[in-house]
């Protein structure tokens, strides 16, 4: 679980990479668009390179999905009934923070935006703020519609919660928290990716909305 949530974090840093370039104007933004078709050419086919991206991104989140339900039953069986996290320490008995209370549905919610998500921008299948042929203008289009952005936003944070515990949980398991300084470390790199991967993210929406790209 945790090798799969890395490699998809290494991704979805790329693509916010990749989104930021909406504001170097549209003829950069579809040349990096272009770009990631023809990328390996012409020792890779068109599109090759895309897909083996794509290929390694399905089976990380099938692994992923897997593990969270197989850690999720074995969990479940050793508590034996008990509260998740009990803990004396707190009123309701239980210690959590929001992120990993919101993780697992965290996750469900970021899988339906993803097809969302692709069938808008990637896809073009459907069309909200009208057709367009262009990248760039397909995402201009559609952050031009409110329900568009508050919908991306919901995700996005989500996206948030989900890193923010999610690094935490993945590199404890891969034996980096070693002590109590490294796990302030830990704690600040995932409130820092999380938060830069948030940010990232929402910026070319709100961009869209403010007026700032058009």
């Amino acid at each position: 679980m945790a090798v799969s949530g890395l490699i998809m974090i290494g991704y979805l840093l790329a693509h916010m990479y990749g989104n930021l370039k909406v504001f170097s104007g549209a003829e950069a933004f579809n040349n990096y668009a272009h770009h990631l078709r023809t990328l390996g050419e012409p020792i890779l086919p068109y599109s090759g390179a895309l897909w083996i991206i794509r290929v390694v991104l399905i089976a990380s989140v099938l692994v992923h999905a897997y593990a969270a339900f197989k850690l999720w039953a074995r969990a479940n069986h050793a508590r034996g009934g008990a509260k998740r996290y009990q803990t004396t320490k707190t009123k309701l008995g239980v210690q959590r923070t929001y992120a990993s209370f919101t993780l697992r549905w965290g996750g469900v919610i970021i899988l339906l935006f993803v097809v969302y998500h692709l069938l808008h921008l990637t896809w073009n299948t459907i069309h909200p703020g009208g057709a367009a042929a262009e990248p760039y203008q397909r995402l201009v289009n559609g952050f031009q519609i409110w329900w568009v952005v508050l919908s991306y936003t919901a995700a996005v944070i989500a996206v948030g919660f989900h890193l923010r515990h999610g690094i935490w949980s993945a590199l404890t398991t891969l034996g980096a928290n070693t002590s109590r300084m490294a796990r302030r470390r830990l704690n600040g790199l995932a409130h820092l990716v999380a938060g830069v991967v948030t940010i990232g993210f929402l910026l070319p929406p709100y961009s869209v909305v403010f007026g700032w790209v058009s």
